[in-house]
């Protein structure tokens, strides 16, 4: 995509006058090659591979090393007692991003966005919305163009990689894409999906990663569910027009420079934090058949 800064994606929606998704539709089929059916068509098939992922998960799998499984069923179940400490929407979320990081931890087929690590945070957000607002298709698919542009420009001014920037850039560029998309569909202007972006990668700016035995599975799946809500949060603060005091291209460049700064035992080496506690290396002892 030819837009390497939000400042640059901004000016053009507003020297085009054209809605974000539009802009970079076009960027993609030119970037591409493609064509504007084609484009389109690719974006359906990622949201169509979403949803199913939604719908495949079974709470009896657990992952090949039984360290996570289960869980996204057991809050599902909750949330139908009407007794948790949020309900409706927000409880859907936490379970559907639950779901598809065990969906991803069980080897079933996921959509990396922009990671697998962080595949939950789009889908849990998208999914209910979609669902609680009666949303079409046609309109999650032009949000997800919303969150892929934020994507790019992330991945182009830092990392989407835990190994490079640490989680930040994977649980941290997902829920900064969320936040964007789903202003785009609750028809907030260009500058609030940037503000609501930036708020998002904002909040997790320094997570590490820190894989349990070095595994997408600790910590990895529940991250997914505070992207999720973090995602839900910044977009609702940017719509009520609260703005980011931090410019959304020098937040990307901070998480660059902070992912820089970080040692590599907390770049998804499973060397060090959460894998690095009894707990963790206990676990990656018996994964691994070392005891």
């Amino acid at each position: 995509m030819a837009f390497t800064s939000v400042k640059q994606l901004l000016a053009a929606a507003k020297e085009q006058n054209l809605p974000l998704w539009e802009i970079i539709l076009d960027e993609d089929v030119k970037d591409r090659g493609t064509g504007r059916e084609d484009s389109l068509r690719q974006m359906n098939a990622l949201w169509s591979a979403m949803k199913s992922a939604g719908v495949s998960y079974r709470a009896e799998a657990r992952s090949k090393s039984g360290l996570v499984g289960g869980d996204g069923g057991k809050m599902e179940e909750y949330a139908k007692t009407g007794n948790g400490i949020v309900s409706g929407f927000f409880s859907e979320v936490i379970a559907q991003a639950l779901q598809m990081g065990e969906c991803n931890a069980c080897m079933k087929r996921i959509v990396a966005a922009p990671t697998a690590g962080s595949c939950g945070v789009l889908p849990a957000v998208l999914i209910p919305f979609a669902k609680a607002n009666k949303i079409e298709d046609r309109q999650i698919i032009s949000a997800l163009f919303v969150a892929a542009g934020f994507g790019q420009i992330i991945a182009s001014r830092a990392s989407i990689s835990g190994a490079e920037g640490g989680c930040q850039a994977e649980i941290g560029s997902a829920s900064a894409m969320a936040a964007a998309a789903v202003v785009s569909l609750k028809g907030g202007t260009p500058e609030m999906c940037a503000n609501a972006c930036a708020m998002a990668l904002m909040n997790l700016l320094g997570l590490v990663c820190d894989p349990v035995a070095g595994l997408v599975e600790i910590p990895c799946v529940k991250r997914n569910v505070v992207g999720a809500v973090n995602a839900i949060s910044c977009a609702d603060m940017s719509l009520a027009g609260i703005g980011s005091a931090i410019p959304p291209d020098e937040v990307i460049d901070a998480m660059r420079e902070v992912g820089d700064m970080m040692p590599a035992a907390l770049k998804e080496t499973g060397t060090g934090g959460l894998a690095a506690t009894p707990a963790g290396i206990t676990a990656a002892k018996r994964i691994h058949g070392n005891i």
